[in-house]
């Protein structure tokens, strides 16, 4: 009863207050609030802005979903010995994990600036043309999700690791003996036995993208140019505490919670029914 009390206030309670909100216009330098509906969510689809925001922050989320899950399983598999080296070499992996997002973004912002160090190491490499990683539209987006796979890819490494220690050698061995090769004993032995990991590695992805706020605050402020790195959490900020339009942000708080709630709710479907088949 306390945790249920507690976990009520603190999410329950202000998750209903949004909603309610989202259906006013209510704002920051105005003292009168009304009640408006569904008026708030009909101009959110009219709004070219919220649609290229919606696009960006699909975009991002299927990268980091995608590739921390590849390179993750991948880098487990190199270090899944036995050795100090090794060990060593996961705690290299995760330190990334364990950073802020928002020191892991400073850094990276130094190092990718137009005068920062990688244009300057291809400088040196006799490149004439040196891109903007966070300057140029066309990649800013690209950039700040390749920052958190890199900082997410630890996290996909380590639980990979813990599932492949839990396979047992007995069955690899056996097949082995019988004459299975490497990827054919990953495809039937390896790969059915890590679905409880691809499904947690996934979810976790998958929510993070969807919440990507503090690199592209730091990194690019939504930018180059006008809501090139927008992303839905960064938008919701904007909008309802930047520019005290809170009604409207609240309207898009809700959309971004339901959109959340939705995909992992089908995504959680998919990959538990894929875990039973297996």
């Amino acid at each position: 009863m306390p945790g249920s009390v507690i976990y009520a206030a603190l999410v329950l309670v202000p998750m209903a207050m949004a909603i309610r909100t989202s259906t006013t216009d209510r704002n920051g330098f105005r003292a009168v609030t009304h009640f408006v509906g569904l008026r708030n969510y009909e101009d959110l689809f009219r709004d070219p802005a919220y649609l290229q925001t919606l696009r960006n922050t699909l975009i991002l989320t299927l990268i980091v979903t995608i590739v921390p899950n590849v390179l993750g399983l991948a880098v487990a598999q190199l270090l899944d010995r036995r050795g100090w080296v090794f060990n060593a070499m996961r705690a290299v992996f995760f330190i990334p994990v364990v950073l802020s997002s928002v020191v892991v973004s400073v850094i990276w912002e130094t190092i990718l600036a137009d005068d920062g160090l990688a244009n300057r190491i291809l400088h040196g490499l006799g490149v004439a043309h040196r891109p903007g990683w966070l300057s140029d539209p066309g990649i800013a987006l690209y950039t700040v999700a390749s920052i958190m796979c890199w900082q997410m890819l630890g996290l996909c490494v380590v639980i990979y690791l813990a599932a492949l220690q839990g396979i047992p050698q007995e069955l690899t061995e056996a097949a082995a003996i019988d004459g299975a090769g490497p990827l054919t004993r990953f495809r039937t032995i390896t790969w059915p036995m890590l679905a409880p990991a691809v499904t947690i590695c996934t979810v976790l992805l998958m929510i993070g993208g969807f919440k990507a706020y503090d690199q592209v605050k730091v990194m690019t402020n939504g930018g180059p140019g006008t809501g090139t790195t927008s992303t839905l959490a960064f938008d919701v900020v904007e909008t309802g505490v930047s520019g005290s339009h809170i009604g409207y942000g609240a309207a898009k708080a809700t959309l971004m919670l339901l959109l959340i709630a939705l995909v992992s709710f089908v995504v959680l479907r998919v990959l538990r029914r894929r875990e039973v088949e297996l």
